[in-house]
């Protein structure tokens, strides 16, 4: 199975069940329908025209980590800065961090890879999960975010995002990188 919203039944909160939830808490939001982005390069081929560009729009990248300690971590960073596993870890004050395997990304975060974002934490907050996000979001007027599955882009306000989140349970660091 694909991260797309033709398999999203088969995860534990579907994408239109989360954005059900957005839209009953109030909360502000553009929905892009596109083909599967996988990557940062699949990404821009939309970026710009099928998802809007420009200044005050945030691109971001996700990845699932765990450190030396087992501990699972979701870190999102702006889509372009370079990243050391590493001087990332120093920064987030952790050692060893690797990759997470699909399984596991399942299973704490509740998608698949390529549809990794911070609206994951929708099943990570009660897994464990910890959450970091580069400083850079909260000046963004709308970052865009895959909603659990890789074929649709949300683009919701910084503000926004953090109300869901603090909804959720889940505490944010924030990363100066």
């Amino acid at each position: 199975m694909d991260a797309s919203s033709a398999f999203q039944d088969t995860l534990p909160v579907t994408s239109d069940a989360l954005l059900d939830q957005m839209r009953a808490a109030g909360i502000d939001f553009e929905l892009y329908e596109h083909i599967p982005l996988r990557t940062v390069e699949d990404a821009k081929t939309v970026q710009g025209h099928i998802v809007p560009g420009g200044a005050g729009r945030r691109n971001i990248k996700n990845f699932y980590l765990r450190d030396r300690k087992k501990r699972n971590h979701l870190v999102v960073l702006e889509q372009d800065r370079a990243v050391d596993l590493k001087a990332l870890g120093a920064v987030m004050g952790t050692a060893g961090l690797s990759f997470g395997s699909a399984d596991r990304l399942m299973e704490r975060l509740g998608v698949r890879p390529g549809a990794v974002s911070p609206l994951a934490m929708a099943t990570g907050a009660d897994k464990g999960v910890t959450l970091f996000m580069d400083t850079t979001i909260k000046t963004a007027e709308w970052v865009h975010v895959h909603p659990l599955v890789n074929d649709r882009t949300v683009a919701i306000r910084p503000d926004d995002l953090l109300k869901l989140l603090t909804n959720w349970g889940t505490e944010v660091t924030w990363l100066d990188m």
